[in-house]
């Protein structure tokens, strides 16, 4: 026999059917020696019945297997019974619950096949509460219904918190629940666990074969270091893929996204698509951002991708990034985020007095310079008037102004981005899905829900482009028109931002050019001031094709303002089609489109799926029934009678009659497997990338916040200890002294150590009016003289 005493479980009992509350009312006899139960399972709920009724809760204190390992012997007690734990920490005891409660039964295996009750003990010595005994662990019921739901939940990325909120709405309050939402937190966390048993990386690695298996497009790869332990990790579904054929010539690539537990940066390659918007180009996860995994991740990138790697690709300001797309990307345009440079400024020039005017200098002359010789003379003139020659952060950026200055790289097309906006905003789409406790395992699949709806919402936007049209402005252009008739809603609407611009603009012929004039506003807040800009706009009259200065078609893919004014002035109906972009219409079958997402389809088993079609049907059922009383009961009473033929087909005709509690037990309910490939370890907690502490000069407002916070600090401290010493000195003074001999109880030796340490003790194991003998009641918390004999103890 196996005694399980010393360690005894609340078994938690599953609940996957109800019980008609006319049964439910009747009451349960009470247990007798000799009464027989076709199984284990149900003798455990006829006494979990038993005892919930009259109000306290059950164990499994011990049992005995059989030869062939099979159960043979069990004892249930009551879960009061046994002798209480000794804590560890004496001074901290923890709630104890075991008062060696005799109340037990007794059953075990006859020859006939029949479990019988061979010994009851009905008395407790100990009040009992049916009212209360629903909270206690082994009336927790989460039934299964409940299970699949949090499940689903928590697939999707909904919180556990507005999950339980929608189950106590739904159940009519939290008293009409058999839960709490600790046991869903709980049974959540296992179910985790029991996916992952083999381990995280692999279990993401038998994920990645599976999705393989069900679609040949997709891809993965995954890197590990000399112990076969993962270090980097890649991989894109098979719309990605293809859309990359369509939109991966500019790209965006971000890793300031920590989303695992690990620590492990979130690669996404982002391009833009015909909406405007962003898309997934595939993904991956690095161990560190330096130039070995940068080099990898693009390796693998471009190898996904067919070997055609992108004609730009916008970064952060890393120089691991750079030197790795100098290698793999060596024809490609590489540009720094310009917002990630400008935000630093004001951080790098603080310590100037001057650092306003520095600033506002600075961002006039990068996005006010619209041809590169203006920057330069510009850029000079900033460095000689602030005297900021010896300033090394500068010199660096001015040494790779072609990566982040606007007019170094207006000539080639970046699809309208200038920095990794779309990458950052594509990881604030994950936020809802993942969190910093996320697994890799988990990661994978959230990343399919996310995508998913980013997909539905470009399917949303086809529908409205294929659907709905923006009206023309001016009914008689015909040029306008022809934008209208191709591009999608989005990109009109952008056209139209163009079309409506021109108005603001003059134009005049200047020999085989046009100079065209326009108003644009300048500065920030009270700075802001008008400014006339002229724009050089030549004309072939052969092709009808443009050039502006501005180069916004370039840049961007969008003809601009100037040249709509021009085409406008020679009386052009309609453009050439090298501006009407491929990319912008909404007309063009694109294959990536018709590839849908690569869901797992793990989870859809046989089984799943005939529950979704039962619970489908009596939803529809209940929709029917439930506007009068005569279809309610009708629904009712047939439930009620094909729930009881399947409980007499699964658990015997005798069930019933030997008042059938309300779950079922499984001794391997709790067990998970052990067995598992360990080829592929998982990663190891990588280091967050940032910059170390350093003895960097601060400004003065720097010094001042500083100062502030830590006068604030001082003072909130100052206040606690005077409080502290107050309360100590009034104790002292109100109330008599603790003896030594309040130790006697929870120290070895106390006799000893009152006679080696004195302080003033009124007398060995002696204690003044009002003093509990436990020397802590009175003041509620150690005396002082008690601190002082432990301080001298440690010392």
């Amino acid at each position: 026999m196996e005694d399980a005493s010393d360690s005894v479980e609340q078994i938690s009992v599953e609940k996957p059917f109800e019980i008609d509350e006319e049964i439910e009312k009747e009451k349960i006899e009470e247990p007798k020696i000799g009464m027989l139960f076709d199984s284990y399972d149900e003798a455990y709920l006829y006494y979990s019945r038993y005892a919930k009724q009259e109000g306290f809760a059950i164990v499994k204190k011990s049992f005995t297997n059989g030869a062939d390992g099979k159960l043979k012997y069990a004892c249930l007690s009551c879960n009061r019974g046994g002798k209480a734990k000794v804590t560890s920490n004496p001074v901290k005891p923890r709630p104890q619950i075991r008062i060696g409660c005799p109340a037990r039964v007794n059953v075990g295996l006859g020859h006939d096949g029949k479990w019988r009750l061979n010994q009851t003990i009905l008395t407790h010595n100990h009040g009992q509460s049916p009212s209360k005994v629903k909270y206690l662990k082994c009336n927790r019921i989460i039934d299964e219904h409940t299970k699949k739901r949090l499940q689903l939940n928590d697939a999707a990325g909904i919180n556990l918190n507005k999950s339980y909120d929608a189950l106590q709405i739904e159940a009519g309050g939290p008293s009409s629940l058999s839960f709490s939402q600790k046991d869903c937190r709980n049974y959540l966390d296992r179910h985790r666990r029991s996916l992952l048993v083999e381990g995280d990386a692999e279990a993401m690695y038998k994920y990645f074969i599976k999705m393989g298996k069900d679609n040949s497009d997709f891809f993965h790869a995954m890197d590990m270091d000399d112990e076969g332990r993962l270090r980097n990790v890649f991989w894109a579904d098979a719309r990605s893929r293809a859309a990359a054929k369509e939109f991966g010539d500019v790209v965006t690539f971000d890793t300031t996204y920590l989303v695992n537990r690990y620590d492990m940066p979130f690669a996404p390659f982002v391009g833009v698509n015909h909406h405007g918007q962003s898309i997934l180009l595939g993904c991956g996860l690095i161990s560190h951002e330096d130039t070995e995994s940068f080099l990898w991740l693009f390796e693998t990138w471009k190898t996904c991708m067919w070997d055609c790697p992108p004609n730009a690709i916008i970064t952060d300001q890393c120089m691991a990034m750079k030197s790795a797309i100098e290698k793999v990307f060596p024809l490609a345009r590489h540009r720094w985020c310009i917002w990630h440079i400008m935000k630093k400024i004001p951080e790098k020039l603080s310590r100037y007095k001057a650092r306003e005017k520095i600033c506002g200098c600075m961002r006039r002359i990068v996005y006010n310079s619209l041809t590169a010789n203006e920057f330069e003379n510009a850029w000079h003139a900033f460095i000689q008037e602030y005297s900021l020659q010896s300033n090394t952060w500068l010199d660096g950026l001015y040494a790779e102004r072609r990566r982040w200055v606007p007019a170094y790289l207006k000539d080639i097309f970046w699809a309208g981005m200038s920095s990794t906006q779309r990458s950052e905003s594509m990881n604030a789409y994950f936020d809802g899905y993942i969190h910093s406790k996320t697994t890799l395992k988990q990661f994978v699949g959230q990343y399919e829900n996310a995508l998913a709806k980013k997909v539905e919402v470009e399917h949303q936007e086809d529908v409205k482009s294929w659907h709905s049209f923006i009206p023309l402005i001016q009914e008689a252009d015909e040029l306008e028109k022809q934008f209208q008739s191709v591009y999608t809603n989005n990109k009109v609407r952008e056209f139209q931002k163009e079309f409506v611009g021109k108005l603001n603009c003059l134009c005049s012929k200047i020999m085989e050019e046009f100079e065209v004039k326009e108003l644009i506003m300048f500065g920030e807040g009270e700075e802001k001031v008008k400014k006339e800009v002229a724009y050089n706009v030549r004309f072939h009259a052969e092709t009808n094709e443009t050039y502006c200065t501005c180069q916004l078609f370039e840049f961007k893919g969008m003809v601009c303002r100037h040249q709509l004014l021009v085409w406008y002035h020679m009386r052009i109906q309609k453009v050439p089609d090298k501006y009407v972009l491929r990319r912008w219409c909404k007309n063009i079958k694109r294959a990536y489109s018709k590839i849908p997402i690569s869901y797992d389809k793990s989870s859809r088993g046989i089984e799943a799926q005939r529950r979704e079609n039962m619970c489908n049907l009596f939803k529809e059922v209940a929709d029917l029934a439930e506007e009068s009383v005569e279809k309610y009961n009708l629904v009712m009473i047939r439930g009620r009678q094909l729930r009881q033929e399947l409980l007499i087909d699964s658990l015997g005709p005798d069930i019933l009659g030997s008042k059938t509690p309300d779950g079922s037990f499984s001794l391997e309910a709790d067990l998970t497997s052990t067995q598992g490939s360990a080829n592929i370890l998982d990663p190891k907690v990588v280091k967050r990338k940032g910059r170390p502490r350093c003895n960097r000069i601060q400004g003065s407002v720097e010094k001042i916040i500083r100062k502030n916070k830590e006068k604030k600090q001082m003072a909130v401290l100052n206040k606690k200890t005077k409080e502290s010493q107050d309360n100590i000195f009034n104790s002292q003074t109100q109330s008599s002294y603790v003896g030594l001999s309040m130790c006697s109880n929870i120290m070895p030796h106390s006799d000893a150590l009152n006679e080696d340490y004195d302080v003033n003790t009124q007398s060995a194991g002696g204690f003044s009016n009002g003093q509990s003998a436990d020397g802590f009641s009175t003041f509620g918390g150690t005396c002082g003289h008690a601190s002082e004999l432990f301080t001298q103890m440690r010392k």
